[in-house]
């Protein structure tokens, strides 16, 4: 009989075993893949954002997904906790822009060990290449994991840590979901977030404007009126079947959110180039570059005011032909280049598959679980943490940090639950 099963030897779960194993020597941890901490290892691109340095309400603006729920358990343990966690442990930690906070090594590995370290010193049972084929909860209020194998183990306390359905690679493919639905609990609709964005606008269809990126433009999701449901200043670029980069990724959820709101497929975006500019100042600005040189075409006039290709298109939906000079352009054609570079629209139809997410949307329902402690309000002695839950964020350390955070939290009060 162990006092907690942790099923899931992701991040999560990795922190809920260092947690439970404190306080207690029967601990077994389950991961169905050959080595753990998977996701951890590619995160960053290999460097592992471990977590944000930002002040709690950033982060929390950070995590559209539920964010608020996170100020109870960050109230038991926070990002200044996951940061002396690791620090204490000798992964000196940096900051970076925004907040993010990487290792100094810049190897992933190193957290990934020094969790794994962490748990072998307090003498975690654990068990590789293993899948957990269902979860019962006995009438003597213990749990009964049985395993692929027919192996069967019994807890006082059980974590679902299992993560989501995005990178299915690092061993997330959705079996969480299974389990807790199994238990009693209602799970939400399960969406990509984090992921590219489609698009079957005839530009995109003939490539015109692939591998072109962008630097910090102010990348819209509009809603049905025409109003900003959200804007992100990032870099983006565009591919052969839509667009991607930073500021895409952060507005794709918003793409979901919005084709469920006007009920229908195409949903329009809008791209600023200048976000910095005002309407007037750009004016001024491209009137000024064509005063400069009247003889030559516009296309020559206006060189280097942003990336040619991106130019060269906009000046073509301006109906600016490539033989008008600059002395022959007319007020029309400038005040629609100048609209255009502010504020050009086009039309979106969803994003790649969830499967190719960085980060799940939807999960298990929040309101089925006690944030102080991560327990079940369902079942006694489950915990669930992670990305299982019905909690998301942007990338730079906020999903990582939610899953600390609920792991350790999940981890502490499992590993002292008594049914």
């Amino acid at each position: 009989m162990y006092q907690t099963i942790i099923i899931g030897g992701g991040p999560s779960g990795l922190m809920a075993a260092a947690a439970a194993s404190t306080n207690s020597d029967d601990i077994l941890l389950i991961e169905k893949k050959k080595g753990l901490g998977r996701k951890l290892k590619i995160s960053g691109g290999g460097r592992c954002n471990v977590t944000n340095r930002l002040p709690y309400d950033e982060i929390i603006k950070n995590i559209p997904g539920n964010g608020k729920f996170l100020y109870s358990p960050f109230s038991v343990f926070d990002n200044e906790s996951i940061i002396q966690f690791f620090e204490s442990r000798g992964v000196k930690l940096k900051e970076e822009d925004h907040g993010r906070m990487f290792p100094v090594s810049n190897k992933a590995q190193d957290v990934v060990d020094t969790l794994t370290h962490t748990i072998q010193q307090n003498k975690v049972d654990v068990m590789e290449e293993s899948t957990v084929h269902s979860i019962a909860y006995t009438e003597d209020q213990t749990f009964q994991v049985t395993l692929n194998d027919q192996q069967q183990f019994t807890s006082k306390s059980l974590i679902i840590a299992t993560g989501g359905t995005s990178v299915p690679q690092t061993g997330s493919t959705g079996d969480g979901y299974k389990f807790a639905e199994a238990l009693g609990h209602t799970i939400t609709e399960l969406f990509p977030t984090e992921v590219p964005i489609t698009s079957s606008e005839p530009f995109i269809k003939q490539k015109r404007l692939k591998g072109l990126s962008l630097k910090n433009v102010a990348l819209s999701v509009l809603k049905k009126n025409g109003k900003q449901r959200i804007t992100h200043q990032m870099d983006m670029i565009f591919t052969h079947f839509g667009i991607s980069g930073p500021a895409a990724l952060r507005c794709s959820q918003f793409v979901y959110k919005e084709q469920k709101n006007q009920k229908k497929q195409d949903i329009q975006m809008q791209l600023d180039v200048f976000p910095e500019l005002s309407t007037n100042a750009l004016e001024a600005q491209i009137r000024s570059l064509l005063k400069e040189t009247p003889d030559k075409y516009v296309k020559n006039s206006l060189h280097g005011l942003i990336e040619e290709r991106y130019l060269l298109f906009m000046l073509e939906q301006a109906g600016v032909t490539e033989e008008i000079t600059a002395h022959h352009i007319s007020n029309v054609q400038i005040n629609e280049l100048v609209k255009l570079l502010k504020g050009f629209i086009f039309s979106v139809n969803g994003t790649l598959p969830i499967d190719k997410a960085f980060v799940t949307g939807g999960g298990v329902s929040l309101k089925e679980i006690h944030p102080k402690t991560m327990m079940s309000k369902i079942v006694p002695g489950l915990f669930l943490c992670g990305e299982v839950l019905d909690i998301h964020g942007y990338t730079g350390g906020y999903n990582i940090t939610s899953a600390l955070v609920t792991g350790h939290v999940s981890g502490t009060n499992a590993g002292v639950f008594q049914p």
